[in-house]
């Protein structure tokens, strides 16, 4: 009973929004609970579908959400396998200024100054670099690694495989449970950002979906964004039209879940004890 309670709780704001999404303006602004719209309308997803600047702002996202996650994890799964390895010389001080930047940063500013001398402004890289590597992941990622028994290491080495095959062809293999979880923060974490395009990007041909979601959604501008041709009687189709742009949003990054979920159960080692 505890969980289907709490599983209507987190479902609830979804069909909410969806509900509104669908709906005439009087049926948006109705108080109540909204499960379906009693009073149908596709306007509002009319005008979101048929943006361009929403489309833009998709591809931008969808490109630094599978570029992102896959040079960080990449990267990552290289800085976390030679820390993972106990015969790393001052493996112990390399962990320990890797965990520095953790707790210390240069700042909004000097941050600012740095991509600008680095020529990433109003480029699509500034999505992709400065993120490259989170820090909390890539040490559970390295005490991840530390797990995987020495003897199948070993094994490798007998069998004439370098550092780089043992790490792609063995460790990252038995790894997915991590690689999936991580690669689903990173994902999540690329497709909710906005702040960095706000900073450092002023091409609108570069921007990324949120910035236009919240440009909708917080800031309140209008159906103007949509179409140059809205009527006034249609001007009423705010809250739809927020409503459809937020489940625009939303949705790609949780239909991905359900194809992530089946490594979260998985035992780390499973595939090797069967092999």
């Amino acid at each position: 009973m505890f969980m289907i309670i709490l599983c209507i709780v987190m479902l609830y704001p979804f069909v909410h929004m969806l509900s509104i999404s669908f709906s005439t303006p009087a049926e948006a602004l109705r108080l109540g609970i909204h499960l379906y719209p009693q009073q149908v309308s596709f306007f509002a997803w009319e005008k979101v579908l048929g943006s361009q600047d929403i489309w833009m702002g998709f591809g931008n996202t969808v490109f630094r959400t599978v570029v992102g996650t896959v040079c960080s994890i990449l990267f990552m799964s290289l800085g976390a396998y030679p820390l993972s390895r106990k015969y790393l010389p001052h493996r112990n001080v390399y962990t320990m200024i890797i965990v520095f930047t953790m707790f210390f940063s240069g700042g909004m500013i000097p941050t600012y100054f740095l991509i600008k001398s680095l020529g990433m402004l109003d480029s699509r890289l500034v999505y992709i670099i400065p993120g490259l590597i989170s820090t909390f992941s890539m040490l559970i990622l390295r005490n991840f690694f530390q797990n995987i028994p020495d003897e199948l290491e070993d094994s490798a080495k007998i069998d004439g495989a370098n550092d780089l095959r043992i790490l792609f062809q063995l460790v990252l293999p038995l790894s997915m449970p991590v690689i999936a979880t991580l690669s689903l923060w990173s994902a999540v974490g690329h497709w909710n950002a906005w702040f960095d395009a706000v900073l450092y990007i002023q091409d609108p041909s570069k921007q990324v979906l949120q910035t236009f979601l919240r440009r909708v959604v917080i800031t309140g501008e209008n159906l103007s964004m949509f179409a140059a041709d809205v009527k006034g009687s249609e001007l009423g189709y705010q809250e739809p039209i927020k409503a459809a742009t937020l489940m625009f949003t939303a949705l790609p990054i949780i239909l991905v879940y359900p194809f992530l979920q089946k490594y979260f159960v998985k035992g780390t080692m499973v595939g090797s004890l069967k092999g």
